[in-house]
């Protein structure tokens, strides 16, 4: 198991990430080599309100040994040739630590934010990262021309001026965002693995996702032996049982968050929790925020959170995922000595 986390390591865990600070661009360096010498494998950066691959870049300075990954930069905005071209800078600033995770976005954000038309978004994923495949073969392998044609994308110019060389380490993984079956096929079937949303419960991933993977690397003759799942778990966790109190708070708000927007509502529908999750997108539409919490009972918080104290908590969180991924998101505030001493035995129990 490979144990990533997010910057800043001070903030709180993966699942609430939303609700944390903004990130010390100017300390990036430094956090980065904080999380490589406390012994994580990867670090993580959403795509928020800071550039991900900026944020990656000075990460990438600062350490050497530590993997680098977007979870997720936004893939449709941003054409093919730009993401493709980032990615290959990161790569090469890196040595071959950075994997590129992509996500889709919702309709509303498409639309209203990027002020883009819409279009069902895997079919469209599917063409964007064959269109990235296609323009990094052509920029490592010179005499290949760029030649990709597919309904969301027809490629066929690259000229000296804009074709940077080849690199050592030109085999860029990519990872998507999923959540529905479709779009876990389309990662089978393209992808290098999946960054799976915090709802998606270790059941969902083996009854709902893995199937969908493999049946979309079925489709293309892909092997599905170094598939990566990669989970970013609701966590609730604290030294004591009073500071999980808290905790456990923010992740019941969390969780009804989640529940209430419809996109992620098969994945409570598969657990049972339909009715639930309907009602809170009443309740969010009449942002009756305050509220929402009330819906989430303990068996519902118990199914969709990890919680425990420090010394518990990577017990759960082996028995919970150990057996559907081979990379999770774990993270406690890391203000002193003791905390980072703390955080390192967490590490190694995880693994």
């Amino acid at each position: 198991m490979k144990i990533e986390t997010q910057l800043p390591l001070g903030a709180l865990d993966p699942g609430l990430r939303a609700a944390a600070g903004v990130l010390d661009i100017a300390r990036v360096g430094e956090e980065a080599r904080l999380a490589e010498a406390l012994g994580y494998d990867g670090i993580v950066t959403e795509e928020t309100k800071d550039d991900p691959f900026i944020v990656l870049s000075l990460a990438a300075q600062a350490t050497q040994r530590i993997g680098l990954a977007t979870g997720v930069a936004i893939a449709f905005p941003r054409a093919p040739v730009v993401t493709a071209l980032a990615a290959w800078t990161l790569q090469r600033l890196s040595g071959g630590r950075f994997t590129l995770g992509l996500g889709s976005q919702v309709k509303g954000h498409i639309e209203r934010r990027y002020g883009m038309a819409w279009a069902p978004p895997g079919p469209w994923m599917r063409d964007y990262v064959g269109a990235l495949r296609a323009i990094w073969e052509c920029w490592q392998n010179g005499g290949t021309k760029l030649r990709y044609e597919s309904p969301h994308y027809k490629l066929s110019l690259m000229v000296p001026l804009f074709a940077p060389p080849p690199i050592e380490h030109p085999r860029i993984p990519v990872q998507l965002a999923a959540v529905n079956p479709f779009m876990c096929q389309i990662a089978g079937e393209v992808a290098d693995g999946i960054r799976a949303h915090p709802v998606c419960t270790p059941r969902y991933i083996a009854e709902v996702m893995l199937p969908a993977v493999k049946k979309g690397a079925e489709k293309t003759g892909r092997d599905f032996t170094n598939f990566e799942i990669a989970a970013m778990p609701l966590i609730a966790t604290a030294p004591d049982r009073k500071g999980l109190e808290a905790r456990v708070r923010d992740v019941r708000a969390r969780i009804a968050f989640y529940a209430s927007t419809p996109t992620y509502l098969i994945a409570f529908e598969s657990q049972g929790y339909g009715e639930v999750a309907r009602n809170l997108q009443s309740y969010s539409r009449a942002q009756r925020w305050e509220e929402m919490p009330a819906f989430i009972s303990d068996e519902m918080l118990d199914h969709y959170a990890v919680i425990g104290t420090h010394d518990e908590i990577a017990a759960k969180l082996n028995n919970r995922f150990a057996s559907v991924a081979n990379h999770l998101e774990f993270a406690i505030p890391v203000a002193n000595d003791a905390d980072r001493a703390n955080l390192t035995a967490l590490l190694d129990d995880l693994r």
